[in-house]
């Protein structure tokens, strides 16, 4: 049991016969299936596409490698930062969950590429069960009030829009804020970006409606903030 603790590159004579084909196998396959469950637990409780699951499959063995290529050299400290440039985070925006998985998925391929299968091991099925029950719980949610949502309105450019909407905000939300403002259609529209909360979902509809009298029934959006927010 002990020896499941003990790196696999903790002897003497590792740094002078270089790194053993068995090692290397032991550690790329224990990456993979870390990985694998990695993958697993994100997929508890959150919707996902197959390609960001083998992403998080794939990137414990990769850093893996990494770290085992420059094992015991000065220039494992490159490799690091290296291996953390390796994520771009996608064109699209990803979410604080997405990004959390990544780094769960790095930080297991360093551990395991520094020999310590044991300690990835536990890592991994800590930080995953944290991540799940955390999902399944009301952790962070607000209680007895209406979502925070984003509001897009596409007004006409002879409208103005400083305070056009206020006495409909005041009747229908709790709070808002305009975010950004922005033209389109060659300077003939503007895109405005509100972040409200509202006082009665129920309302939503009717609120839109009214909304829509005042914009001339240009294009209205309502959505959920996201963990990121996107532009207009």
């Amino acid at each position: 049991m002990l020896s499941l603790f003990q790196g696999v590159f903790d002897t003497s004579t590792t740094a002078t016969s270089g790194l053993a084909v068995g090692d290397f196998l032991i550690c790329l396959a224990a990456a993979l299936v870390l990985g694998f469950v990695i993958a697993l637990f994100y997929k508890y409780g959150t919707r996902y596409s197959k390609s960001f699951l083998v992403t998080l499959t794939l990137l414990p063995a990769i850093v893996s490698v990494i770290i085992m290529m420059v094992n015991g050299n000065i220039g494992a400290g490159v490799a690091v930062a290296g291996a953390f440039s390796l994520v771009r985070f996608r064109s699209a925006p990803g979410t604080a969950r997405e990004i959390a998985a990544l780094f769960l998925a790095m930080a297991a391929g360093l551990i395991t590429g520094m020999g310590y299968i044991g300690y990835a091991a536990i890592f991994v099925v800590v930080i995953g069960a944290v991540m799940c029950l955390l999902t399944q719980s009301s952790f962070g949610e607000k209680t007895g009030s209406a979502p925070h949502k984003t509001l897009r309105i596409t007004i006409p450019e002879d409208l103005d829009y400083a305070g056009v909407f206020d006495d409909l905000f005041e009747q229908y939300t709790s709070s808002w804020r305009l975010q950004s403002v922005k033209t389109s259609n060659m300077g003939s529209l503007f895109k405005l970006k509100y972040d409200i909360d509202l006082k009665d979902t129920a309302l939503e509809k009717e609120f839109i409606d009214k909304l829509r009298c005042r914009n001339g029934n240009l294009e209205i959006s309502s959505s959920i903030e996201a963990g990121k927010s996107t532009e207009l």
